[in-house]
């Protein structure tokens, strides 16, 4: 049997043809209980909860055109895949470990690191959060500093002068 960390991740595009699959996106949303899933050869089983719901997701990303991918979250993920999924160098997910904001394990005696997906997946959240805090402090500082109010070509006067200043 496979472990959680020797399963390769395996990305599904979304179908050039979305027609079957606004199909069955509007037939789960449509439904808020499992449905049952039909073998080719007539069998039926009921689908549990929670991979109906996993189902939902998945056919809503893929019907925006996304493609997805199913993890499990205690997954462990090079340093390479782990920049790649928060959208930085590699060199900058290191500085991060080595700051201790995000946890990591060391594979042996090695200099190997890994990362668990989950870990990662909380990281980038809470930098989203953080960056949706300052972006709306920044707002309403701006907002309270009557910038609002201000034409477009004076700010743009003001911010030439502040620059030479």
């Amino acid at each position: 049997m496979a472990t959680t960390n020797t399963i390769t991740p395996k990305v599904i595009d979304a179908p050039q043809d979305l027609k079957e699959l606004l199909n069955l996106s509007k037939f789960l949303e449509s439904h808020d209980s499992p449905a049952l899933l039909l073998g080719p050869d007539g069998e039926q089983v009921s689908l549990p909860l929670a991979v109906y719901e996993v189902l939902r997701q998945v056919a809503t990303a893929m019907e925006r055109g996304s493609s997805v991918s199913v993890q499990p979250l205690d997954r462990q993920l090079t340093t390479q895949q782990a920049a790649e999924l928060l959208g930085i160098s590699r060199n900058t997910l290191i500085r991060l470990l080595d700051e201790h904001e995000l946890a990591f394990e060391r594979l042996g005696a090695s200099r190997h690191r890994r990362l668990r997906l989950s870990d990662v997946l909380a990281y980038r959240e809470r930098k989203r959060q953080d960056r949706g805090s300052r972006l709306n402090e920044m707002t309403r500082q701006a907002f309270e500093d009557g910038l609002y109010d201000v034409d477009a070509a004076d700010y743009q006067s003001a911010l030439r002068a502040a620059r030479k200043g």
